[in-house]
């Protein structure tokens, strides 16, 4: 299946620091995740061990959220989260 990132989700990707090839990653192989209004979300948690905006975060937690149409994944936007999460089974 095809996957088109949309120019608003690679704006975010950039602010919430992630990018391109992480959002592809999570698509393909993360865990889904609850979604609202028809769509689709899957997330990934990253090991990160470096400082974001001076504070220090052992791990980032990806959120994609997206729509299938046809043979394409269109993403809507992406999250990113800085933290310590447990391992999800």
């Amino acid at each position: 299946m095809n996957i088109q990132i949309d120019s608003h989700t690679l704006e975010r990707a950039e602010d919430r620091g992630t990018n391109e090839n992480e959002i592809k990653e999570v698509i393909r192989t993360g865990f889904s995740i609850p979604a609202k209004y028809g769509r689709l979300g899957k997330a990934m948690i990253y090991d990160f061990k470096q400082k974001r905006l001076n504070k220090y975060y052992e791990q980032k937690r990806v959120e994609v959220f997206y729509t299938i149409d046809g043979e394409t994944i269109i993403t809507v936007t992406v999250y990113v989260f800085y933290g310590k999460w447990e391992e999800v089974k």
